[in-house]
């Protein structure tokens, strides 16, 4: 039976586990110059809507190095629920592929894909979820603490597709999460009720709050995203003006433990959600988040589209 990633909260932490354990089996393999071919042949369609830079370029070279092939579909290539249906999209590409990545605005698209493909559909990003991008987070943390359980970590700014995909990963791992946003820009409601349920079950604190000064004290995680996403272009300047005081800055990692670790999913809007002085600065993992897109997704690709 065929297996999608539309959401973390569709996985068991021990498939999380999974995913975690092949991804650290094939970073070494990648650094130690090892081939792994565990996708000969195979080829995964990629269905953009919004434009990307790391989610493109790491499906593309995951299916490289996995011995398959990815064919990126531009906006204007398909024009989903336009030029032909969802569901007709889907049995189509079906006959073609081994796999589809849809990065969309609507959510409802992926999960359209989803129903009527016979091949694996994995979730790029929608404006509710981005599971790959908080996956390789919580790999990255992984990586660096040992132990993702009872970590602190702050999100601070928009509640956003990301924060979401946050609140259902930290949830399944133990992670205690504190989102600091301003009013009106909390996550979804139903988003964190779901994630509270699973939360019961590891005993992870998710709390949200609006004050990023008290969210980063003894911190041992800050973690920010771009006021305003795509999508949303037409409220940048009320954004910009309502998200004042939750840039990441020296003040509230100075809050924070001192061996705290700074987090952007990027692109980053240098000077306002995070200054330079902390984006680069030494507690600066972002450039590691950014390489475990690559690693992790290779371990899903070869999870879910191997045979």
């Amino acid at each position: 039976m065929k297996r999608d990633l539309i959401s973390i909260r569709d996985l068991t932490r021990g498939e999380i586990e999974g995913f975690f354990d092949l991804a650290t089996d094939l970073k070494q393999r990648l650094h130690q110059q090892i081939p792994h071919p565990l996708l000969p042949a195979r080829t995964l369609a990629l269905i953009f809507e919004k434009p990307s830079l790391r989610t493109r370029v790491t499906f593309e070279v995951a299916m490289t190095q996995l011995g398959g092939h990815a064919i990126y579909l531009a906006p204007q290539d398909i024009r989903l629920g336009a030029r032909e249906t969802v569901e007709d999209a889907a049995k189509n590409l079906s006959r073609w592929v081994d796999g589809i990545v849809a990065r969309t605005f609507n959510h409802a698209t992926v999960e359209q894909l989803a129903q009527h493909a016979t091949v694996p559909v994995i979730n790029g990003l929608t404006d509710l979820t981005h599971p790959c991008q908080a996956l390789s987070d919580l790999f990255t943390l992984k990586e660096k603490r040992g132990n993702l359980a009872g970590l602190r970590v702050a999100f601070i700014g928009d509640g956003n597709n990301v924060c979401h995909s946050w609140l259902y990963g930290a949830a399944k791992m133990g992670v205690d999460l504190t989102v600091a946003c301003p009013k009106g820009y909390a996550p979804n409601r139903d988003v964190v009720a779901k994630a509270r349920e699973e939360a019961a079950a590891t005993r992870a604190r998710l709390e949200i709050i609006h004050d990023p000064a008290r969210a980063s004290e003894g911190a041992d995680v800050l973690y920010t995203d771009v006021w305003v996403s795509m999508g949303q272009e037409e409220e940048g300047s009320r954004r910009k003006q309502e998200f004042q005081g939750f840039q990441v800055n020296q003040a509230l990692v100075d809050l924070a433990q001192e061996d705290v670790l700074v987090m952007h999913c990027l692109p980053a809007h240098r000077g306002e959600e995070i200054t330079d002085e902390v984006m680069d600065g030494p507690h600066s993992i972002i450039l590691d988040q950014a390489e475990n897109r690559l690693h992790v997704q290779k371990a899903i690709l070869a999870a879910l589209l191997g045979r």
